[in-house]
């Protein structure tokens, strides 16, 4: 892993809203959720996952958006008040967070190791070889973490 990218940094598109990330991101995937893909006006959304002690962003600065999530409790969505584009979500209590990865200042590198939530892909698209695919959110990211590690991103 070519880890010298760090900081990475990124924000919305109006630039009202701004991150860095200083810690090697956890593991990259694509999000086939519905939810996924109104948020990101696509097929799909991209979600890294961050240790939340390695993102630094003005919290306040944000909108955010609170939903229920069945067994795992509720899901917080922070995105830009002015634009209202999510720079990121995540769970109470928990220790990291899920950055939207096109919003990157540079996304150029980016490879995603996994594809989730593939119950409701659209029907045109077609998984990369090699990459992890899981029909629904998986129980844990270590699978997705490990490979993560194991790929090399120039």
């Amino acid at each position: 892993m070519n880890k010298n990218r760090l900081p990475l940094s990124g924000g919305c598109q109006c630039g009202a809203v701004r991150y860095r990330i200083t810690g090697w991101p956890l593991t990259l995937y694509c999000c086939h959720c519905s939810e996924c893909q109104r948020q990101a006006s696509s097929a799909f959304g991209m979600s890294m996952r961050v240790a939340r002690q390695n993102v630094e962003i003005d919290w306040q600065a944000m909108a955010r958006r609170v939903r229920e999530a069945g067994q795992r409790n509720e899901v917080h969505g922070h995105f830009c008040p002015d634009c209202g584009v999510r720079i990121l979500h995540d769970r109470p209590g928990s220790a990291t967070v899920t950055i939207k990865a096109g919003t990157l200042d540079d996304t150029s590198w980016l490879n995603p190791v996994a594809h989730i939530w593939t119950a409701s892909a659209q029907p045109w698209v077609q998984f990369a070889g090699g990459s992890l695919v899981y029909e629904y959110q998986p129980e844990r990211f270590d699978e997705l973490e490990a490979a993560w590690a194991g790929r090399d991103v120039g």
